[in-house]
């Protein structure tokens, strides 16, 4: 899913998915509006009533305030226009917009300026919206972040709580799910006007909680800005995004943002790796800590693995003599901790330890399907679509999914995507040559760079360790995506897997400004059926 978007939202022109915001909203003069940014409103517009807020001249609705960034290429003011005749009753910007809107023509609306708008964005929404107020029923929101296994760990939240016979919503990479119809998402994290909306929405529509990823450009770009999340949870952190935060403590900080007092009540963090101790160890909310390869100490520690399927039994021991007993039927070991990570975030947020082992006895919610993780396609060929797309991520990908006969082979397809963190791509192309048999090369999303550059970036990387590693996988270049695929189900026999990584559930490719309808899981079932083998139509992927 990308994130490659730029802080203001009418400077791109996205469009929004869906409406964002409840059905009913009681209006706020816009008086108080300028009292919580500390300017002075005129006294013929202080009686002015908002009704909602939107950076986006597209998705302004009558009663609007349109908030007017400024982006990479244009100013949200050069829009103005648009949104005051869409109906916004009321403009807030920064000086460089105020100039624009002089220069342009008289604004019939009353304009708001303060140094950076962008900062006033979240806490406006959360006071139009309403969206935490104490009236009414609370939602609980649990908010995950971590590089790896955000997606499997908010699906993992949501199907526990459904097992619970609670209402639940979800916001994510996927899909955005508020008690209605299924919204494709756009970005991991929403702009925080359409967040504060979200969550408006679902408490309106009597929901009880809530699961949100959230990302890294989330936290920088103020996506979640005002939004006070009942327990936020860590995964991992492992090289990604340094396009943006350019070094991994640049990185390790803006994801710790999220466990301050201001955005979160309570934290679950999982302690494997040096970013989750270090985390653990300088929160200043309440934490419980997580460990699941058993070389840490923690709050909750793995006490018995069993494999059973392609998924795991296995216990979690904690505090005073507590036990867990869960299973999940996603393969991996990552799996294992992201629905060890889901089932302490709810515990965390309140549920007895009784009514969630009896949840998870009786419903089994760990087995759920989540699209394009780790989504079993056929299994003969053992055929998988993950959306592994970094070096750690497609090392546990490969790992999880080795066949265990000898005269097995692991086929794998991917590449890395364009205009990001480069020094990634020969990483996972060495990776690759050492954990797989067959490897094949070829594009993922080239956005606007050279994809022939991309790939060779991928393959000197493979080179090289087959060159020092005395390794003898096979070598491959591919393209286009969708040729590649085939080209792999035509090299494997029934006992062999199948594993396409980098673009999961993901259903266009951007090459050049262009998105060309891609899908893996599509074009898989295409090529084992040409080949004459079965496929599987999983019925458990939770929508």
């Amino acid at each position: 899913m990308s994130e490659f978007t730029t802080p203001g939202s009418d400077a791109g022109r996205d469009e929004s998915p869906g409406r964002f915001r409840p059905a009913a909203v009681a209006a706020v003069p816009l008086a108080a509006v300028g009292q919580a940014l500390g300017v002075a409103v005129p006294e013929p517009a202080a009686d002015a009533e908002i009704t909602g807020i939107s950076l986006n001249s597209r998705t302004v609705e009558p009663g609007d305030l349109y908030v007017a960034l400024p982006g990479a290429t244009r100013h949200g003011a050069d829009f103005a226009s648009d949104a005051i005749g869409a109906g916004a009753v009321a403009v807030l910007t920064d000086d460089a917009g105020a100039r624009l809107l002089a220069l342009s023509a008289d604004t019939p609306v009353p304009v708001l300026v303060v140094g950076n708008p962008r900062n006033e964005v979240g806490p406006l929404s959360a006071m139009i919206y309403r969206s935490q107020a104490d009236d009414g029923q609370p939602l609980r929101l649990f908010g995950v972040t971590g590089t790896n296994g955000k997606t499997t760990t908010t699906y993992f939240i949501t199907s526990l709580l459904r097992a619970l016979r609670q209402k639940t919503g979800l916001i994510g990479t996927i899909e955005i799910l508020a008690g209605g119809k299924p919204i494709p998402s756009l970005l991991t994290t929403p702009e925080s006007t359409e967040v504060h909306g979200l969550v408006a929405l679902m408490r309106e529509r009597g929901l009880d909680a809530a699961a949100m990823e959230v990302s890294s450009h989330a936290i920088s770009y103020q996506r979640v800005d005002g939004l006070l999340f009942d327990v936020a949870g860590f995964t991992n952190l492992t090289q990604d995004h340094l396009d943006l935060h350019n070094t991994m403590e640049e990185y390790f900080a803006t994801k710790a943002e999220l466990f301050t007092p201001g955005r979160a009540r309570r934290a679950v963090v999982t302690v494997d790796d040096e970013w989750g101790r270090r985390l653990a160890g300088s929160t200043r909310v309440p934490v419980t800590t997580l460990s699941t390869d058993g070389s840490n100490q923690a709050d909750w520690t793995m006490a018995a693995t069993a494999p059973r399927g392609l998924g795991t039994d296995f216990t979690l021991a904690g505090p005073a003599g507590a036990t867990l007993k869960i299973h999940t039927g996603l393969p991996g070991s990552f799996n294992v901790a992201n629905a060890a990570l889901a089932a302490l975030m709810v515990l965390a947020s309140g549920v007895d330890l009784a009514d969630l082992q009896a949840a998870l006895d009786s419903a089994d919610p760990f087995t759920v399907a989540v699209p394009g993780r780790m989504q079993l396609i056929a299994e003969q060929p053992a055929a998988v679509v993950d959306f592994a797309h970094n070096t750690d991520a497609l090392a546990r990908a490969l790992e999880a999914v080795r066949p265990p006969q000898p005269d097995s082979r692991l086929i794998v397809v991917f590449g890395a995507t364009g205009q990001r963190d480069q020094g990634k791509r020969p990483a996972m192309g060495a990776i690759a040559a050492r954990l797989a048999d067959t490897v094949i090369i070829t594009d993922d999303d080239p956005h606007d760079e050279d994809a022939a550059a991309i790939r060779s970036d991928v393959m000197a990387g493979a080179r090289e360790a087959l060159d020092s590693g005395s390794l003898g996988a096979e070598l491959l270049e591919v393209f286009p995506r969708d040729e590649a695929i085939h080209h792999a189900v035509s090299l494997a026999r029934p006992q062999d897997t199948i594993l396409v990584a980098g673009r999961g559930h993901e259903v266009w490719q951007e090459v050049k400004g262009v998105n060309l309808a891609l899908d893996d899981r599509v074009e898989l079932r295409n090529a084992l059926t040409a080949r004459g083998f079965n496929v599987l139509h999983d019925d458990r992927i939770e929508s």
